[in-house]
């Protein structure tokens, strides 16, 4: 027969991890990572998502090569793609701009936090 605290700390270990599900990233908002892209792999107007270090990096303008958080400053999902009208959070459909990080449609009122981007000639090192 379980005790009262066996079954409490049980559903307390559950709740933690159907809340744990809703945000991937980091409680302040902010990424954890870095990472190295090839600029070839970043489409002008467009960009790519770097789920493991929890970044992204766009290139709205020929050349020009900008990153930010990957963690939706709404509740904390990664950004899952980055599409010709902006940065998208699927999770509850916020969109960012993806020249300055800021928010175009809500839920999300507040810009994705921006990251170093070091030009490495033929690649990028990103950093949080």
């Amino acid at each position: 027969m379980s005790s009262r605290r066996d079954v409490l700390a049980a559903g307390a270990a559950i709740a933690a991890g159907l809340l744990a599900g809703c945000g991937t990233g980091t409680a302040s908002g902010g990424s954890t990572g870095s990472a190295t892209v090839q600029k070839s792999s970043v489409p002008v107007g467009g960009g790519v998502v770097l789920t493991e270090a929890e970044l992204v990096v766009t290139q709205p303008e020929d050349g020009v090569f900008v990153a930010f958080s990957a963690v939706c400053t709404h509740q904390g999902c990664l950004v899952r793609e980055v599409r010709d009208d902006g940065i998208h959070c699927a999770c509850h459909g916020s969109l960012f701009g993806s020249a300055d990080g800021s928010p175009v449609a809500g839920p999300a009122t507040e810009p994705l936090l921006p990251a170093r981007v070091t030009d490495q000639g033929d690649s990028l090192l990103v950093e949080a």
